[in-house]
């Protein structure tokens, strides 16, 4: 199995405030696309299995 480390790139990454190399506000950004769409996504079953019954 693959494993994949996750860690800042250089030292002054975790005092700049950057994740994955993207600023904190950038990383925010996608994370909150990512529980919206994902959030939709699960709304949407249970409406299709609700209007299926």
């Amino acid at each position: 199995m693959l494993s994949l480390l996750f860690a800042f790139s250089t030292a002054g990454d975790a005092d700049a405030g950057l994740v994955f190399g993207q600023d904190i506000a950038t990383f925010q950004k996608w994370a909150l696309i990512y529980l919206v769409l994902s959030s939709l996504g699960f709304v949407a079953v249970w409406v299709v299995g609700y209007l299926r019954r």
